[in-house]
């Protein structure tokens, strides 16, 4: 079973880098040279309006790559037959659709039928991070969207409560590897997150239901601002931000939070149960490698932004993101 396993993993990995050598960054470079440029103008007027939308962008990405690979399904409404991701329980505080259609739109004024929902996404997910003050990377292009959708896939997503095992299988089953798990999840710079993604750090953490059963991986003082801010386990719209202080700028604020035993999710604190993981987050919390970590999470980006990609003839050129054609 463990070489069947390692077989399959290798096969994912061979098929993704496969499709990866047909994106090219020049891609639409006749067919809509202006594509950059719309999505970069159409992203300073969005997150003008709305700076917080910076990290959800990014997460919406990054929720695309990990189901089905980067083919635009999270994007996709459920139907009266189907259940579609964006529906299921991970992907229900998702936000930012809306941004994704207005820049298709934008883009289809110019240059119709031509650029995918895939292509709009992956760009978009660039911008919402250098219009935060982190790394540009040149975005490779030439993605297709997907025509399937289904809710019951999106157990691919690494949750909040993984442990560092699970998310380094999670991530392999991606064709990426414990480097690219600890640079990504500095992501969590940007945005806010919801009580519920990691109340049970805070109450009841292993079902002892007494006040002083809680996540022994938090930081104390952490713990009481978490627990002033989420009253209880059943409070499920209160915002936490992931990056304390400076959750809407891309930093490395976010490593030395959890060098510190404040990081949010279980999942970051994980990343001090693993030696090579925990190395990083404790090199990068010094603050004297950011150069290093803005480069290793744009060269991480693009390896995931690679995972699963539909090219070619395969898929289709969505005419709304939120539709199948």
């Amino acid at each position: 079973m463990a070489s069947r396993t390692v077989l399959l993993l290798a096969m994912a990995v061979i098929l993704s880098s496969s499709a990866m050598a047909q994106l090219d960054v020049g891609y639409y470079r006749k067919t809509c040279p202006k594509v950059a440029e719309i999505v970069r103008e159409e992203m300073v007027r969005i997150l003008a309006a709305a700076p917080t939308l910076a990290g959800p962008l990014l997460r919406l990405h990054f929720h695309d790559c990990f189901v089905r690979g980067c083919d635009g399904s999270v994007l996709i409404d459920s139907t009266a037959s189907n259940t579609a991701e964006k529906d299921a329980p991970p992907n229900q505080t998702l936000r930012g659709f809306g941004s994704v259609q207005r820049i298709k739109a934008r883009l289809d004024a110019v240059c119709p039928d031509t650029v995918s929902c895939a292509d709009v996404l992956a760009l978009m997910a660039r911008d919402a991070v250098v219009l935060s003050k982190g790394p540009y990377w040149a975005v490779p292009l030439g993605r297709r969207d997907g025509r399937v959708s289904i809710a019951n896939e999106t157990s691919q997503l690494p949750p909040p409560t993984a442990n560092i095992t699970q998310l380094a299988q999670m991530f392999a089953a991606k064709g990426l590897g414990l480097k690219d798990l600890v640079v990504l999840s500095g992501g969590h710079t940007l945005g806010t997150a919801h009580c519920p993604a990691f109340a049970d750090r805070l109450y009841n953490f292993t079902g002892a239901n007494n006040a002083a059963d809680v996540d022994p991986a938090l930081d104390r003082s952490y713990l009481a601002r978490l627990r002033a801010r989420c009253a209880s386990l059943a409070d499920n719209t209160t915002l936490a931000e992931m990056d304390p202080g400076s959750f809407l700028t891309f930093d490395a604020g976010y490593y030395r939070l959890l060098a510190k035993r404040r990081g949010l999710f279980h999942s970051d604190s994980s990343l001090l149960a693993d030696a090579f993981t925990a190395g990083y987050v404790r090199r990068q919390a010094t603050g004297m490698y950011v150069a290093e970590f803005f480069r290793d999470f744009a060269e991480s980006m693009v390896k995931m932004a690679g995972v699963g990609v539909l090219t070619g003839g395969q898929g289709e050129i969505r005419k709304k993101c939120y539709v199948i054609n």
